[in-house]
């Protein structure tokens, strides 16, 4: 059987570098496309490919032969019109490339934050109600990255919606960046204790994509049993409940500080995963050994 050819974007970045190690581990050919020479990981089968996947003339030639993509690129701190260069245009760009080449399959990494979860929302599964316009910048260019690879066509696409990623890493969000903030901001400390904190372990997350990506869970007709061949499916990724007690208490207990319990009305559902678990997909790191891992890091 030949090994899939799968083109990775953001190849340097956490999760797209967590995703070409775990498609070399299943055998994959990968062409891990960064920006800048020598930051692509050095594994079995991974090629690096420095380049712009948001220049047509790239992006065109970096799919030519492929039999998927993987898109995981998001500038996050950017201003709305910035992150939509990016995320919508600099996606779309690459997807089409994809789609004019005939490569079958496409898995763009989206986010849970496209979904509403205001107080009283409850549990959010594939269907759940999306963010409104007021969503802050992140949720509604995401949100719209996800409308706009919806309505494309000529590929298999899924969108693969985490809550917080937690995994160490110096560009982690959840494991550096902001305890970083939560450490030099006394405001950053507040929080309800009760209120949900969704998350998934950046390895459980990179091995469902790897699995999309290299063809091991099968394209169909019945969304709860795999993506719909020709179509857009988005699928929750996200690993068992916790809460911010539980996220905040450990970062701030590992940075030797007190957090800042508020009473005030808060989301208090989960997101629901169930879909994933039907296509074979289960995570194992569990809450315990994330959090471990993320006191660990913040003590060295």
């Amino acid at each position: 059987m030949t090994s899939p050819v799968v083109v990775v974007t953001g190849a340097n970045g956490l999760v797209g570098s967590h995703v070409v190690s775990a498609l070399s581990e299943r055998g994959a050919s990968v062409r891990a496309v960064v920006r800048r020479p020598g930051t692509a990981p050095d594994l079995p089968g991974v090629e690096e490919h420095v380049g712009d996947f948001a220049d047509p003339g790239f992006a065109g030639s970096v799919v030519v032969g492929a039999d998927a993509l993987v898109t995981t690129v998001h500038p996050m701190g950017d201003d709305r019109d910035s992150q939509r260069r990016v995320g919508v245009d600099g996606t779309l760009t690459i997807a089409d490339a994809a789609a004019t080449s005939g490569v079958a399959r496409h898995v763009h990494v989206s986010t849970a934050a496209v979904y509403d979860r205001s107080p009283g929302t409850g549990d959010v599964a594939e269907d759940g109600d999306l963010v409104g316009d007021d969503g802050g910048d992140y949720a509604v260019v995401k949100r719209d990255v996800d409308a706009a690879l919806d309505r494309a066509a000529g590929t298999t696409r899924v969108l693969v919606r985490p809550p917080a990623i937690l995994g160490p890493g110096g560009s982690s969000v959840w494991n550096a960046l902001r305890p970083a903030r939560i450490r030099d901001d006394e405001g950053q400390r507040h929080a309800v204790p009760d209120a949900s904190f969704a998350w998934v372990h950046v390895d459980d997350l990179a091995a469902l994509v790897a699995d999309l990506a290299s063809g091991a869970i099968a394209a169909g007709d019945d969304p709860e049993a795999g993506p719909v061949a020709g179509g857009c499916t988005p699928v929750n990724a996200a690993g068992e409940p916790a809460t911010q007690r539980d996220y905040l208490g450990a970062v701030t207990s590992a940075l030797g500080l007190e957090p800042v319990w508020d009473d005030e009305p808060a989301w208090t559902g989960q997101i629901v995963a169930d879909r994933a678990r039907g296509w074979g997909w289960s995570p194992k790191v569990t809450l315990d050994e994330a959090l471990e891992e993320l006191k660990a890091g913040l003590r060295q």
